[in-house]
């Protein structure tokens, strides 16, 4: 069964940057799509982005708070998606997840509720002094 592994979070200044990997420990992403989400204390999960098995380059994000300063790529030789966060914020802190999308049709971004899963542990965000 696959499964995703995320890592890069950690502590980092406001404006600063940091990239977050989402690794296959079993299995192949390829024909995949992949979604990032998060989730900070006490509020619901977002959804940030997501990429489709096809998209070589930058999928798509949807968060608004986030647009212009997040991107979601992959690198299908690696066996990895990667979320570039740029220009962070006070309100970036969170823990982010990968997921693997869901239902019959696994190679596109369908976005709804209980489209991704399952879910790891995530990697924490705290973008702070």
């Amino acid at each position: 069964q696959l499964q995703l592994v995320e890592s890069g979070g950690g502590l980092v200044q406001p404006g600063g940057s940091l990239r977050l990997s989402c690794a296959a420990s079993v299995g192949t992403l390829d024909y995949r799509a992949i979604g990032w989400f998060r989730q900070a204390p006490g509020k619901e999960r977002e959804t940030i982005a997501c990429i489709s098995s096809a998209e070589t380059e930058r999928g798509t994000v949807f968060l608004d708070s986030v647009k212009g300063r997040f991107t979601v790529s992959r690198d299908n030789a690696k066996n990895t998606v990667y979320l570039q966060m740029n220009a962070l914020k006070p309100e970036d802190t969170a823990i982010y997840y990968c997921a693997l999308q869901l239902g019959s049709i696994q190679a596109v971004c369908i976005m709804g509720r209980d489209q991704f899963g399952p879910w790891g542990q995530g990697t924490q965000v705290t973008v702070s002094l």
